[in-house]
């Protein structure tokens, strides 16, 4: 049978995503950059937009989107170690911590990607044209990178990357690696010996930006190895986690959410919730405005994905960010998981959730859902808002 392959880029987040998975779940892939003319001439008219990663697997169905690749995959290659844990506590943390990596650490993934071009740039410009383009010369290749570049540049406007909010994303990603280091000296991986959707969820960001482009990697590496050799061992198969001694290949025991997990929670409630129920907000707005169909595809087009923008507090500044509906179907994952429990077992994660600040985030909802079909995201049905 033909493997599966992956269409991405070595620079993209998301990409890197899917990718992780793969390796860590040893199945059989080839990845081919977007810039490879069967994604060029057939899959991305297919999936209506360039967009990555995409895989196409053995049959021939295509999937865009991290989380329906990591969905299908569970389902057609059943894991011995499913990635989502079964126990309550660390089930809905683990949606969290997705959530918040694939979503929340983009401020400083595009910053100190954008921002440092004296040691980026070089590396930037040959990274991103050699995927985008097959072959060509050097003029091509320049063409191709400032366009990208130029996109990317705005694209971390839209995401509240300006120069008064600098300072600001800075001493939050200081105090986030901080953290996250704190937790790596207890266990290899988020919640305990095994990787995670949340896991898969932080190496988005924090593997081709931050530990892989000259300037964050070198930050990184000075003042947070443990962080820099998470990031290397989760594009490892197996473990890789030699320092860790004989460390059980298991979640912490009895649905554990330790102390210092803890912290880093709490510390997603400081800088993300507010975020997080600003676009729920906005979304919820827009659709008060605006009259919608079950399964109409957001915006029109699958290509717009977003819906104007809103304005929060963050760090004492006021920061406005574009609306993107597709973070409103990660947190309904969560926000599923948790309503699938049994009264019991979601008490204990009202309790957890309570304690780091975080309640809110399991029942803020727009008065539509969003779901994905067809490898778009559309509107789903009504619902009564809780905002």
């Amino acid at each position: 049978m033909a493997p599966y392959y992956l269409y991405g880029m070595s620079a993209s987040l998301y990409t890197a995503k899917a990718r992780s998975y793969l390796r860590k779940r040893q199945i059989d892939f080839v990845e081919r950059a977007v810039g490879h003319p069967h994604y060029q001439q057939d899959i991305m008219p297919a999936i209506g937009r360039l967009i990555m990663p995409v895989l196409e697997t053995p049959d021939g169905q295509l999937i865009q989107d991290t989380v329906d690749i990591v969905d299908f995959l569970e389902a057609a290659e059943p894991p011995a170690h499913p990635v989502q844990p079964t126990t309550p506590r660390q089930l809905v943390t683990a949606h969290l911590l997705e959530l918040f990596g694939g979503e929340g650490l983009l401020r400083p993934a595009m910053h100190y990607r954008w921002n440092f071009d004296d040691e980026n740039i070089a590396f930037l410009a040959q990274d991103f044209a050699g995927c985008m383009i097959m072959g060509g010369d050097s003029v091509q290749r320049a063409q191709v990178f400032d366009m990208a570049s130029g996109r990317m540049r705005s694209a971390a406007v839209a995401f509240g990357v300006t120069p008064e909010s600098i300072p600001a994303i800075e001493a939050s990603y200081e105090e986030f690696l901080a953290l996250f280091s704190a937790h790596l000296e207890t266990a290899p991986y988020l919640l305990g010996g095994l990787p995670t959707n949340g896991d898969f969820g932080f190496v988005g960001p924090l593997f081709p930006h931050l530990a892989r482009d000259p300037h964050p990697s070198a930050l990184m590496k000075a003042t947070a190895w443990r962080v820099w050799r998470w990031c290397e061992r989760m594009q490892a198969p197996g473990v890789d986690a030699p320092e860790y001694g004989d460390f059980p290949g298991a979640f912490f025991a009895d649905d554990e959410i330790p102390s210092t997990l803890r912290d880093l929670l709490a510390y997603i409630a400081t800088e993300n919730l507010d975020e997080v129920l600003a676009q729920v907000a906005a979304i919820d707005e827009w659709l008060a405005d605006n009259e919608v169909v079950e399964g109409e595809v957001i915006n029109g087009k699958p290509a717009r994905r977003m819906l104007g923008q809103v304005t929060f507090e963050w760090r004492g500044l006021p920061l406005t960010i574009s609306v993107v509906p597709y973070r409103l179907y990660v947190l309904q994952r969560l926000q599923e998981a948790y309503r699938g429990l049994d009264e019991v077992s979601r008490q204990s994660v009202v309790e957890l959730f309570e304690a780091v600040g975080l309640a809110r985030l399991l029942t803020a909802q727009a008065r539509r859902s969003v779901r994905r079909v067809d490898n778009r995201e559309v509107w789903g049905p009504e619902q009564e808002p809780n905002l």
